[in-house]
């Protein structure tokens, strides 16, 4: 190792001080709480902040209308099909019904035709 040099520590040490004063410097420039740029800043960010909550509120919304619309759609929908549903079950009842009237009625021919046959 060679011989310690008094200049390397000297010039270490005062760039440790150089640098200690440079962020207290920095430290004691920046804006106080009540600076009118500081307060512009803030006032902006509120404002977008602001601004993105109202979106979002807005979409929610619209997504909330469009999701009430679908289901209501869908309900006319279901109750179209279930008013169908029983109008073809009422048409069936009232074809079988009249298809078990004509039954009977052509049994009734029958018998009455084999009756007419019997008395004479």
């Amino acid at each position: 190792m060679g011989p310690y040099k008094a200049s390397q520590l000297v010039d270490h040490l005062a760039a440790i001080a150089k640098s200690r004063q440079d962020t207290l410097a920095r430290f004691r420039a920046r804006p106080s709480a009540d600076d009118p740029a500081l307060r512009a800043r803030q006032a902006a960010r509120q404002a977008v902040v602001a601004a993105r909550t109202a979106r979002n509120t807005e979409r929610v919304v619209a997504r909330l209308a469009d999701e009430a619309a679908r289901e209501a759609e869908s309900l006319a929908a279901s109750a179209q099909a279930e008013a169908d549903r029983i109008r073809l079950v009422a048409e069936a009842a009232a074809l079988q019904t009249a298809r078990a009237a004509e039954q009977k009625a052509a049994r009734d021919a029958r018998f009455a035709a084999r009756k007419a046959r019997a008395r004479r």
